[in-house]
This record gives structure tokens, sequence and C-alpha cells, in this order.
């Protein structure tokens, strides 16, 4: 297990990474692109798939600087067409993507990078398989997301570095498509949608859209396995000066669109 002062410069190094990025400019160039999410898919995606590139780059470089990035190999859990996993592909020496719908990774399957069918919350792989794991934006949308996280880090060797970000139930974009309706219930907020619209929405609570808090990941990064350890607790998608939300019980829940932890695994 990692030792307390260790832990606390790894910790400081690896928040201090992640703030270079987290300007206010960049908080509002996402929100910008939330708006095309579904007008226009590559107006949304393509930029979030950069950012989450620059934040795993970011977050690595700090925790094992002393590593060739050419040398790693990545995997990426649940990555829908297979943006993220695509632009690590030119990074590393071998990007994975693992998904429960192969077919639609698009991007990865065109540009060659390795498609597995499986299950985040039953990853396909033998323990301490890759240097690099990570999922983003998967946890809602599965009844497990703590076996999800799990698993992340069970097949992430030692050395390595896991992260998870998802997005938190309560916060403005909860509900998904069916918008700020499911502060008053996600069922709720599905049907006004299909009345509203003809259709069901693609995320429809219950099957494929779960309510999980920000206390949960907190709760989960509290009883990592030995030889873990939390290097960053912070919302995604604010910027630097407004990390400290996380620290105040149910703000946190409102204000915190996004959870973004990393774990390095000793």
């Amino acid at each position: 297990m990692v030792t307390e002062p260790n832990a606390k410069i790894c910790q400081d190094a690896v928040r201090s990474a992640l703030a270079e990025g987290a300007t206010l400019r960049r908080s509002f160039g996402l929100l910008r692109a939330f708006r095309f999410e579904s007008s226009d898919p590559d107006q949304f995606y393509d930029p979030l798939a950069q950012d989450w590139l620059r934040i795993l780059l970011a977050a690595w470089r700090a925790w094992r600087p002393e590593a060739e990035l050419s040398a790693l190999r990545a995997l990426d859990v649940g990555g829908a067409e297979g943006r993220s996993a695509v632009l690590l592909a030119d990074i590393v020496e071998r990007s994975v993507l693992v998904d429960a719908d192969p077919d639609g990774c698009r991007e990865a399957l065109a540009s060659g990078v390795p498609v597995v069918r499986g299950d985040g919350q039953r990853l396909p792989f033998a323990d301490a398989t890759f240097d690099l794991v990570a999922s983003s934006n998967v946890g809602e949308h599965v009844p497990q997301p703590w076996r999800l996280a799990d698993e992340l880090l069970r097949v992430t060797r030692p050395g390595g570095m896991a992260v998870f970000s998802y997005t938190v139930w309560l916060g403005p974009f909860g509900g998904h498509e069916t918008g700020r309706w499911h502060w008053l219930g996600g069922r709720y907020a599905a049907r006004r949608y299909a009345r509203a619209h003809g259709r069901p929405p693609k995320n429809l609570f219950g099957v494929s859209l779960f309510a999980v808090s920000a206390a949960d990941g907190l709760r989960w990064a509290r009883r990592l396995p030995p030889g873990a350890v939390l290097l960053a607790a912070l919302p995604r998608y604010h910027p630097r000066w407004a990390w400290w939300l996380v620290r105040l019980p149910w703000l946190r829940e409102l204000l915190t669109s996004n959870l973004l932890l990393v774990v390095g695994k000793r």
C-alpha cells in the first residue's frame, strides 16, 4: 500500500496537471458542444473525445512521468463509436475498445482499432492486462456502476491507472435528452419525452439510464483495495476554481454534472 506522504505527492501532481486545462473557456466550449448531441453528433462527440484524451494524458504523465506513452496498452470501456480509442491508438502501443455493441463502434472499426464485445461489469480480460484503463460516461448506463469501476481496477496493471467518469443523476444533464424533467423522476421524464416526441428516449430510465450520485462515487473511492490510491475526484467539466463543489454534500449533487475519478495502482 502506498504510504501517505507519497500518496499526497501523487495526488498533488495529478490535480496540478489536470488543472492546467481546466479553464472557464474550456468549460463554456464543452457546454456549447452539448447542444449538438442530437442535431450534429460530430460537433458534440469530437470535442468531448479530444478533451477526454487531454485528461487521460495529463493524469498519466503526472502519475508515471518516466513511462513511455508509446509502450502503453490502453483499454477504452464502452467507447460508443470509438473516437477516444482511435485517438489513443495514435499515441500508445495498443489501444483496445470493449463495448456491448461492437457493430456500433464505427470509427474504431474503420481505423483498425481492435473492438471486443463485452460487458463492462464483467470485462473479458485477465487481471492486470492494461496500463491505462478508461471509461467515459458509461457508469450511468449500467445497473451496477461500481462493479464496472471494480472491473476497471482489476484489469489495470500495477503501476497503471484507471480513470472513471460518469454523469451525476441530479446534475443538469442527469436526464440526458429528457432534460431537467428528470428532477421529477426518471420514469416521469421518459413518459413526458415520449408524449412530446412520439417515441421513447434513447436513454430509457431503469433500462439504459440509472440514477448514480456523486456521493456513490466518493464512497467507492474510500473503499479502494490495497495497492490502489485515489489521485483525483473532481467535477470533470468544471473550471479549476469550482472543484471545491465536490466537498459539499447535496450541493455537489445538483452542480457537479459529471464526476471524474482517477485511481493509480501500485
